[in-house]
């Protein structure tokens, strides 16, 4: 039975990476990348020749219906993001919901875990984290006061990504709200890594020291309850 795998890959450094995913992705006869000059450099390290090919979320309807038809051939498949898990803020619930309409029960699809930055923040945060809110990207403009009551709620934890051009918004934005115990992870894994704990105001404050770049993954503990 034909295979679809979904493959979590570094989030910065290479080096995290299980045995599995580079069994499965040397293995495939096909994977689909999000960012392939990005998986290059990981095939790069690995010396991994199986194709790649051009795949996201936005990605033609043709390019969906090649994927089907891929499996329906025999061939194994796997899906990787830029970086971390497929699924997850990334590309592969489309496909998956694609390829479950077109072949269910025709084919498996397969996880393949590993790296996942919000994974990563909340195990170095310091809260209580048995239970946790992920609500990904905010919208840019639209219901984005929706979400940040949604924040301002919440009985747990909230984990939120942000990027380099609205972090700064962000962190007002949670100080206008009276947030007061946060963690922002910049750059995780990386040659830049920082963990910044506080109020918004301090790790904004931190961060501008320090130059905003980067990717950010942010824990908001409204609760102000550690461990």
């Amino acid at each position: 039975m034909p295979k679809l795998y979904l493959v979590a890959t570094p989030i910065g450094n290479l080096e995290d990476i299980t045995l599995r995913a580079l069994s499965v992705l040397k293995k495939a006869d096909v994977v689909l990348s999000e960012k392939p000059l990005t998986t290059r450099k990981l095939f790069q390290k690995y010396q991994i020749a199986t194709p790649l090919r051009k795949f996201h979320e936005h990605s033609k309807t043709a390019d969906f219906d090649l994927a089907v038809k891929n499996l329906q051939q025999g061939k194994n498949l796997a899906l990787v993001s830029e970086a971390g898990t497929p699924g997850i803020s990334d590309p592969g619930g489309k496909l998956i919901s694609h390829v479950i309409e077109k072949l269910e029960g025709q084919i498996e699809i397969i996880p393949i875990p590993g790296p996942s930055a919000l994974v990563a923040l909340a195990s170095v945060a310091g809260f209580n984290t048995n239970r946790f809110l992920f609500l990904g990207f905010l919208p840019k403009k639209k219901k984005r006061n929706k979400f940040l009551k949604v924040i301002k709620d919440s009985l747990f934890p909230v984990i939120v990504y942000e990027s380099v051009y609205r972090i700064e918004k962000f962190l007002q934005e949670l100080e206008e709200l009276k947030i007061k115990d946060i963690v922002v992870g910049r750059e995780l894994t990386k040659k830049f890594e920082t963990i910044y704990r506080g109020s918004p105001q301090e790790a904004l404050s931190n961060l501008r020291k320090d130059k905003i770049k980067g990717e950010f993954v942010v824990l908001i503990n409204q609760n102000n309850k550690r461990g």
